[in-house]
């Protein structure tokens, strides 16, 4: 038996708590919301953040650090029980055949091909990274492993790339 076990037994046969059903149950009249103001109205419902008009916390604290989400590259994991599951022997495993095969779904950048499961079938994998242990096993089951070359990044307003022409910049 566990701590968090000790009520559980209590909470499950309370009854729920009626409001509003007269001076008799304790939460009549303004049934628990107090005298008027915002959060006695119906379909009151304020910001959690809100702090009812002075500069909230998570403003008043500066902002700090680093954060790649937006153009860090999305990497997909896929282990190799996968290709075992999904690919015949001698198949050509590529991240298209991978797509269309349903094992991978997201959008992705790369795909790193994990170690996690056992692999019988040789197979050639092409992935943009593979792990130790992943390279270890496809090369143990006689495939073969053909790393991708990264894509390319996109470079914006570089001098050599704008057209030469006669009138001047």
């Amino acid at each position: 038996m566990n701590i968090n076990d000790v009520n559980k037994a209590a909470k499950a046969s309370r009854k729920r708590r009626r409001v509003g059903r007269g001076i008799g149950s304790g939460r009549g009249k303004t049934s628990q919301r107090g005298h008027k103001g915002q959060g006695s109205r119906s379909g009151s419902s304020m910001n959690p953040v809100f702090e009812g008009g002075q500069m909230p916390l998570v403003r008043r604290i500066p902002k700090r650090g680093f954060n790649n989400k937006g153009f860090a590259d999305a990497v997909i994991g896929v282990n190799v029980d996968d290709l075992e599951i999904f690919f015949e022997k001698g198949e050509t495993v590529t991240p298209q055949r991978l797509k269309e095969k349903g094992v991978v779904k997201k959008v992705f950048d790369k795909i790193k091909i994990l170690g996690n499961g056992e692999l019988t079938k040789s197979l050639d994998v092409s992935a943009h990274s593979f792990s130790a242990t992943a390279q270890k096993k496809i090369e143990a089951a006689g495939g073969k492993v053909i790393v991708l070359p990264p894509k390319k990044p996109v470079v914006k307003n570089k001098m050599g790339s704008r057209k030469k022409t006669g009138a001047k910049s």
